[in-house]
């Protein structure tokens, strides 16, 4: 396993090369389509609390700038979880054709994730400098949260992968799924103290490593540091089991496309 996805690095390289030059030269906006829609959300639900519709709270920066980050950690998790799925879609008559590592297909989406948050990265450095965010110290160890958060994704992306190349309902599944998940995550609120929502809101995985890269870009204090580490400890398992998985359905897979 270890042999294969080291020898699959360059193969891994050239595919996300083509992958991220087909998305932006095939589209008219081309990278705004990374900035629109944390810019949409955070519009709509500015305008809505302003005018009292909703009830936010109080959040820990300007709620325009939490709103678009949070937004944009939310979407690195969707495109992380989104990817292994849509690469074996994609790449099935090659699988049946050629034989190569399969790890490659999931290393190529995992650095589209991190290129299309660095696209990203552009509009948040811009909301700390319009809204006068301050940055502590802790703004260092953000990319590690944000790993965890990506292979949190990435876990669920591979355990689904082999189903995904077989029935189209799994990409239909995470899309329907992602839609109601995102409002069990506090993207656009602040985490619940009470309440059967605020239980679930603790429960979902996601939340943790969300809200953990959130408050060491922004406060520099982690709130549920053991969530965090329980959570990341759970998804580097998984997706190593997953990764196994992964290998032995592979071959019956293909097996079964090919026929």
């Amino acid at each position: 396993m270890w042999r294969d996805l080291l020898a699959s690095r360059e193969l891994a390289w050239r595919l996300m090369v083509r992958d991220i030059s087909a998305q932006y030269r095939q589209s008219f906006l081309g990278v705004a389509w990374a900035f629109l829609p944390p810019i949409v959300m955070a519009t709509g639900f500015t305008l809505a609390n302003d005018a009292n519709v909703i009830n936010i709270g109080t959040t820990d920066i300007p709620y325009p700038a939490y709103v678009i980050f949070s937004t944009a950690l939310w979407q690195t998790f969707v495109e992380a979880l989104n990817g292994p799925v849509q690469a074996v879609t994609v790449a099935k008559p090659m699988l049946a054709r050629v034989n190569f590592p399969r790890e490659a297909l999931i290393l190529a989406k995992v650095g589209e994730v991190f290129f299309n948050f660095a696209i990203k990265l552009i509009l948040i450095a811009a909301l700390f400098i319009w809204f006068h965010i301050p940055v502590t110290w802790t703004v260092i160890l953000v990319p590690v949260a944000l790993i965890h958060l990506v292979i949190l994704g990435t876990f669920f992306g591979v355990l689904l992968a082999p189903l995904g190349i077989l029935y189209q309902d799994v990409s239909r599944g995470i899309t329907l799924v992602t839609g109601f998940w995102v409002f069990l995550t506090p993207v656009v609120y602040p985490v619940p103290s009470q309440g059967t929502f605020g239980f679930l809101v603790k429960l979902n995985p996601v939340t943790p490593l969300l809200v953990t890269t959130r408050e060491l870009a922004t406060t520099g204090v982690v709130s549920n540091p053991l969530g965090f580490w329980v959570v990341s400890g759970l998804s580097f398992v998984g997706l190593l089991l997953t990764w196994i998985v992964f290998r032995l359905a592979m071959p019956f897979v293909v097996e079964r496309v090919s026929s």
